[in-house]
């Protein structure tokens, strides 16, 4: 059989006051996972199932209650495996912006071939385009034509007669007849 938890009468006093003043489910939660076993000898499985939530969460918040951490945690989140820092993208940037300010666009493949000479190993396209994301930069215009594309053959192919992808039977449909080809 488990033991019941045992607690201060500080703790257990902060836990009734929270109950009372509480604005929160999370305060209301905490208060309870430390009155419950205080007050009527619950396990920390009973308290688990009575307040909906996992008997480790339910060992985390009176650990935590015991123990409080004078310094409050911090979250870890933010960029760990950074090859440089925000303020360097910038600087790298900043002739690149300029450059694009006045020919309207920027190319990629010279901006990737620059940080990885400026880093000094070589890097995944996809990092450069990472970093233009996370400085706001965006592609405004998509290419406008295909670079292989010949206007004139696409003329003659709209002006060809009875063209347009038709059959040679002239109908467009399958089993269907289309109207006959005039020349002229």
């Amino acid at each position: 059989m488990s033991r019941t938890a045992s607690f201060s009468k500080q703790v257990i006093s902060a836990a009734q006051l929270s109950l009372q003043n509480g604005t929160t489910l999370l305060e209301f939660r905490r208060a309870q996972a430390i009155l419950l076993p205080a007050n009527f000898g619950l396990t920390k499985a009973q308290t688990a199932a009575a307040i909906g939530l996992s008997t480790s969460r339910v060992g985390a918040i009176q650990a935590e209650a015991r123990n409080p951490s004078p310094v409050p945690k911090v979250s870890h989140g933010g960029r760990r495996r950074q090859r440089m820092s925000f303020a360097q993208e910038v600087a790298f940037l900043d002739p690149w912006k300029k450059e694009a300010e006045t020919a309207g666009m920027i190319i990629v493949p010279p901006l990737h071939e620059a940080l990885a000479k400026q880093l000094g190993k070589k890097i995944h396209h996809s990092q450069v385009y990472r970093m233009l994301a996370r400085h706001g930069w965006r592609k405004v215009a998509p290419d406008s034509k295909h670079p292989k594309s010949d206007p004139q053959v696409q003329d003659a192919w709209k002006k060809t007669p009875g063209g347009g992808g038709r059959t040679p039977e002239g109908s467009s449909r399958k089993g269907q007849k289309g109207p006959p080809d005039v020349p002229g």
